[in-house]
């Protein structure tokens, strides 16, 4: 592997093309956080459940602004 400088590649990266910068900044991503697919699945898995539990009208959706407004009160007392 050809060694280069931070800068040098900060250089080369500024004049790719934005498919490529896409590619890497994906790479990058995954290299930080590795996709973990059997917890991935358990998302998704546990997402179709909440969403057919709505769908099917088991539970009740909560607006965000009254959770946090809940939230607030419970730290303000």
């Amino acid at each position: 592997m050809l060694a280069m400088s931070q800068e040098e590649l900060f250089k080369n990266i500024e004049v790719l093309p934005i498919e490529l910068k896409t590619k890497m900044v994906e790479k990058l991503l995954n290299s930080l956080n590795p996709i973990h697919e059997s917890v991935d699945n358990a998302w998704i898995k546990e997402s179709n459940r909440r969403k057919d539990e709505l769908e099917n009208g088991k539970v009740t959706a909560i607006n965000g602004d009254d959770v946090f407004q809940k939230i607030q009160q419970r730290f303000n007392k």
